[in-house]
């Protein structure tokens, strides 16, 4: 499967910048994500004071390549770089090799307490 990481730096950026990013995955970003036509599913992580991060799996490397590609334009003004002050410090396509669903099943939701 063909997938792409999209990552931000927090270093350096206030406090409420993470709850700040998980309010707008909850309340926007998940919706939007959701259903998305040639994306099989997308993660959000994060480490607090270092760094926030989608991750996708796309179907087939044509539908990464499009939403990388359409990213890239407007990675500058979009809402996470609004929300954390600056640009993604990395974009990245990669290779995801498997993928194994574990015994607790796997749960899609917008957020996790």
């Amino acid at each position: 499967m063909h997938g792409l990481t999209v990552r931000w730096s927090l270093d350096g950026t206030d406090d409420d910048v993470l709850q700040q990013l998980r309010e707008y995955v909850r309340d926007t970003s998940h919706a939007r994500f959701t259903d998305l036509k040639g994306l099989r599913f997308k993660t959000w992580r994060a480490r607090a004071g270092e760094w926030f991060e989608g991750c996708y799996v796309f179907e087939t490397p044509a539908a990464r390549d499009g939403f990388q590609a359409s990213f890239e334009e407007k990675a500058a003004t979009s809402p996470g770089s609004q929300l954390v002050g600056s640009s993604p410090v990395l974009i990245e396509p990669c290779e995801i090799i498997a993928i194994a669903e574990g015994a607790a099943g796997f749960t899609s939701a917008p957020a996790y307490s």
